[in-house]
């Protein structure tokens, strides 16, 4: 009998060591590692990498697939836990009712860095255009150039470089550019590069004159950012500060979850603080917003 339970322990230690070897190499390799590993081959570009990825690569793919799945979720989770420790099914339709919620603020932050990042990449397109101009480049090759090592035009990259490569509309191809949300930086590019075509203007020097610009306003929304995350600070504060209570009261052993969730009162209270806590979150969030607007 000992013999029999040591054989099944150690056949299950080895399934459990090959199946943690398994999700290892999934992790490193990734689910299409090999597929891309053959487009490369027959696209015939760069280098392939012939082992695992390396650790930045892992993190990043694994950051892909977190956010993919969402951190909203979490909310749901969460209403779960207390109701299985308030025994009541009310926290999970309210971290059911937060998971759109917490969605749309994950997606407009996500929006919002991806803005930022794109007016970073319009600031190193101009800087980068300028220098090529200086440099004795032809305008059409020097943003061919600049986009390239810049990534300045965001999603819509092929269509500017097809523009300037093959003599198309480029202040046409820029405009359309502007359209997409922290690009808006491109217009001035495109005028610029109207002047300079129409004109005969110096390109460079107003390139220089639009980088400053872009700069400087890059820099008054992070200063104006930095000024408001005291206020961002204490919003989130006394959003937290139920939860502190309900921890303070079941820690002094007042039951509160009992009290919220089985009691007339107790539904009342939960009711009206959570439209407190709804209208309080809504009026510091406008706040702050406005004051970003200025």
């Amino acid at each position: 009998m000992t013999r029999e339970v040591t054989e099944v322990i150690g056949e299950t230690s080895m399934g459990a060591a090959l199946l943690c070897l398994g999700a290892l190499a999934w992790l490193l390799g990734g689910p299409h590692y090999g597929m891309r590993r053959a487009r490369l081959l027959l696209a015939g570009g760069g280098v392939v990498a012939t082992g695992p990825p390396a650790p930045e690569r892992i993190l990043a793919e694994l950051r892909r697939r977190r956010e993919r799945l969402g951190a909203e979720w979490w909310a749901l989770a969460a209403g779960l836990v207390i109701a299985l420790l308030g025994s009541s099914v009310i926290p999970v339709v309210a971290g059911a009712a937060g998971v759109p919620v917490l969605r749309r603020v994950r997606l407009s932050r996500r929006s919002r860095r991806d803005g930022e990042r794109r007016a970073d990449e319009v600031i190193a397109l101009c800087g980068a255009l300028a220098g090529e101009v200086r440099a004795g480049r032809q305008p059409g090759a020097a943003l061919l150039r600049a986009a390239r090592d810049s990534g300045g035009c965001g999603d819509a990259h092929a269509a500017v470089v097809a523009a300037a490569r093959f003599g198309g509309d480029v202040p046409g191809a820029l405009t359309a550019a502007a359209r997409q949300p922290g690009a808006e930086g491109l217009l001035g590019l495109a005028a610029c590069w109207r002047v300079a075509l129409d004109q005969g203007a110096g390109l460079a020097a107003g390139l220089d004159r639009l980088e400053g610009a872009l700069r400087a306003e890059r820099d008054q929304r992070g200063d104006l950012r930095a000024q408001l995350a005291g206020a961002r600070a204490t919003a989130v504060l006394l959003a937290a500060l139920p939860a502190l209570g309900l921890l303070l009261g079941a820690a002094m052993g007042a039951d509160p979850l009992r009290v919220l969730l089985h009691s007339g009162a107790g539904l009342g209270c939960l009711a009206a603080g959570a439209v407190f806590e709804a209208a309080g979150m809504w009026w510091a969030v406008r706040i702050v917003r406005k004051a970003e607007a200025l």
